[in-house]
């Protein structure tokens, strides 16, 4: 990977996003973080336009596929790519994050931080030119 992408990971849980944090660091790349919805559509409303977007699903008062749908409804960020990493393993969820256009699912309880990382890095070099 020689690309540096900008990210956006959107969790309400901070000592995730912490720890993401250092692993994309160890990779060149400062991702901004937002902890829970809220906070993440005031980046993108602000002009915030990540490469890519990390969105949790279980999130308190706007989940992240409520997120996820306002975010295509107002058309922000329509080029980002989006990856849904969640504990969220219903395939109902999974057909509904892909049916908005993400693509990436990746379950955390599943992987560790640092396959995490490399997962994304991967799925972005793939749809990322």
């Amino acid at each position: 990977m020689n690309k540096k992408y900008s990210i956006l990971i959107v969790d309400d849980d901070k000592f995730l996003l912490d720890m993401y944090r250092k692993k994309f660091e160890h990779y060149g790349i400062l991702p901004e973080l937002s902890v829970g919805s809220s906070d993440a559509l005031n980046k993108l409303r602000g002009g915030l336009v990540p490469d890519i977007l990390v969105l949790d699903i279980i999130m308190p008062g706007v989940d992240g596929l409520e997120l996820f749908e306002t975010i295509r409804k107002e058309k922000l960020c329509p080029k980002s790519i989006v990856i849904m990493l969640t504990n969220e393993g219903e395939g109902v969820k999974i057909d509904k994050a892909k049916s908005l256009g993400a693509v990436g699912y990746i379950i955390k309880a599943t992987s560790i931080p640092s396959e995490v990382t490399e997962e994304i890095i991967r799925i972005a070099d793939a749809h990322i030119k």
